[in-house]
């Protein structure tokens, strides 16, 4: 509960750019309701068609209303899921980087249960909600974990994705349930790297294999599993320079890395972790079609959401490709990293509390 209450406070950007569309949206077109009975069910018997008898105009209390700004008990502004306000939810959703085709399946799915009622910005929300956390419950699993020693995880990203800080968090995390973990610093280019690697390993008491400056990375893994084994470690974390994936000769780079790996253990890396910098938007899909050919990435995280408008990207991540999201990153600290729950997210991103 306490990473969800950072997890919202921190996505205030993307929550609070749906949560302002989707008043607009409601707003445009829709009508006052009064909460008098007269006026309900004068409202009532305009609909087409009904709706259930369970449906209240009552605004919820709490933080989302007083951020939507519904007003006061006595109204709430509500407007008919037609097929001009469902164009304007596609539209809302594309800007918040869901994607095209995630847009049209999540709206689709609210038509068919929900056309023609209706319906209040809250009540818009708990519904994307749901089908956010529908699409995104299937990928939610944390990193696997094999009996294999040591089990061989490759972390592989962009320049600046967060890829050394995720190295030191999750190696942390892993010695402190009790797990023996070896680090490699791949990045033979970046001094920098190295050292921030080092203050992780001295934090978390996690040794760290590097080599001298410019040194071929993959000859490190190689040396780094043989030292590995030989220490009985139960996981190897190799990180790797950040690349940009439309430079050719960077990528062949790290495919050498894995060829070399699996000289050395034919099953090996176990894990592929691609590390996502949540500001990228859309841009984390070209990204992950890339490094999926080049390193065969087995699973995600995704970092830095407390710092962009676009966490709606994970959701399109999510549905275009079904990679398993281990964890998501939301600061700098060690417990700003945190295994991926689909319902907190989808909370979150929508501006609700946790359910």
């Amino acid at each position: 509960m306490a990473f969800f209450q950072k997890l919202k406070e921190r996505l205030v950007r993307s929550s609070s750019k749906l949560g302002k569309g989707l008043d607009e949206i409601v707003e445009d077109g829709g009508a006052v309701q009064s909460d008098t009975p007269e006026d309900r069910a004068a409202a009532d018997a305009s609909r087409s068609p009904p709706e259930s008898e369970t449906e209240t105009s009552e605004p919820r209390p709490g933080m989302v209303g007083r951020i939507l700004g519904l007003g006061t008990k006595a109204a709430v502004t509500k407007r008919v899921l037609d097929d001009d306000m469902l164009e304007s939810l596609e539209e809302l959703l594309i800007s918040a980087d869901l994607g095209v085709d995630t847009a049209l399946r999540v709206t689709g799915n609210i038509a068919e249960s929900h056309a023609g009622k209706r319906l209040g910005a809250d009540e818009i929300k708990r519904l994307l909600a749901d089908e956010i956390a529908r699409v995104m419950s299937p990928v939610a699993r944390p990193l696997p974990l094999y009996t294999k020693k040591p089990q061989v995880v490759l972390v592989v990203g962009v320049n600046g994705s967060g890829k050394t800080t995720t190295i030191g968090k999750l190696a942390s995390q892993f010695m402190a349930a009790g797990k023996s973990v070896v680090i490699a610093a791949g990045d033979t280019f970046r001094a920098a790297a190295v050292e921030q690697l080092q203050v992780w390993g001295d934090r978390a008491g996690v040794p760290v294999m590097t080599a001298p400056e410019g040194s071929d990375p993959a000859s490190l893994a190689f040396d780094a599993m043989a030292s590995a084994e030989a220490e009985g470690a139960d996981l190897l974390m190799i990180d790797t320079a950040g690349r940009l994936q439309n430079r050719a000769d960077l990528m062949e780079e790290l495919a050498k890395i894995v060829r070399v790996i699996r000289k050395k253990d034919g099953t090996a890396p176990h894990n592929t972790l691609l590390v996502l910098d949540a500001t990228t938007g859309q841009n984390a899909l070209r990204q992950v079609e890339i490094f999926q050919k080049v390193a065969d990435v087995s699973g995600l995280v995704m970092t830095k959401l407390d710092g962009t408008a676009k966490g709606g990207v994970l959701v399109a991540l999510a549905d275009r490709f079904g990679l398993p999201i281990h964890a998501i990153g939301i600061g700098e600290r060690i417990d700003d990293l945190a295994p991926f729950d689909p319902d907190d997210f989808a909370n979150a991103l929508t501006g609700l509390d946790a359910s």
